[in-house]
């Protein structure tokens, strides 16, 4: 992975076709690796989120990161996660994207859960987390499946937000 142009990224918008490819694991842990978590940090604080996922800067790999909650200048990395112990109590919550703007979606997902990933050295990592965190965790999980909020929503919600993805369809086709 080459650091070239990381400058130049940004986060990409619905309905971009890179959003929905399913990433590839990560097998090479280096410094560009670590040029790529930080950008994707800049650009998440830059547009107020709390994670972002590699595809949405148009990198199709298992990466994300996320901010720390009650620590604004903290962050995570998480390289080739999966998750655990999603078989617990389930809650509905509105969500929101950043490669989807102005779309909010009420999603039930488990309020715990368990995260094993790698960290930015391959070294493996472990957490537990529960209310916005795990949410955090499952929702950037998602996009590196290629899942999108917008797979996640009710009858209503589609009926709501179908002006905000026309306008998105609209501006991404010129």
């Amino acid at each position: 992975m080459s650091d070239l142009g990381l400058d130049t990224l940004s986060i990409i918008k619905y309905p971009d076709p890179r959003l929905r490819k399913v990433c590839e694991t990560i097998v090479d842990f280096d410094d560009s690796l670590r040029a790529l978590a930080v950008r994707m940090v800049e650009l998440m604080n830059q547009a107020e989120g709390i994670g972002l996922a590699a595809p949405q800067v148009g990198i199709l790999k298992r990466l994300f990161v996320c901010g720390v909650v009650g620590k604004p200048d903290a962050w995570m990395a998480f390289v080739n996660p999966t998750l655990a112990d999603l078989d617990g109590p389930t809650d509905s919550a509105e969500e929101g994207c950043l490669s989807i703007p102005d779309v909010n979606v009420t999603i039930r997902r488990p309020i715990s859960c368990r995260i094993d990933a790698q960290d930015l050295d391959g070294n493996p990592i472990a957490y537990e987390a529960s209310e916005l965190m795990a949410r955090c965790w499952q929702h950037e999980c998602d996009h590196l499946q290629g899942r999108l909020i917008v797979d996640r929503m009710s009858p209503a919600d589609q009926v709501a937000n179908r002006r905000a993805l026309k306008r998105l369809e609209s501006k991404f086709r010129g």
